[in-house]
């Protein structure tokens, strides 16, 4: 028997997982020939929502999230009375 404990291999490094990644990476390779008119004649239309998604979720990191909006500007209306 070995003393050193056995090293744990992720999944993608199993003989399921690199079965799984080779079917996925062929699956989208085909996916992607068979399809490609469709997605590039939606992407223009597809531009703009994921541009607003985008600056949505880089541009919260200036506050705490949604909960935050209203809190500096009545904390001095208060202070105020």
């Amino acid at each position: 028997m070995s003393t050193e404990p056995e090293k744990r291999r992720g999944f993608w490094s199993s003989p399921l997982g690199f079965a799984l990644g080779i079917f996925l990476l062929i699956a989208g390779a085909l996916l992607w020939l068979e399809h490609r008119a469709h997605i590039l004649g939606v992407l223009p239309l597809l531009l703009p929502l994921l541009i607003c998604v985008g600056m949505h979720f880089f541009l919260h990191g200036r506050h705490s999230g949604h909960g935050g909006h209203g809190d500096h500007s009545q904390k001095g209306d208060r202070d105020a009375q």
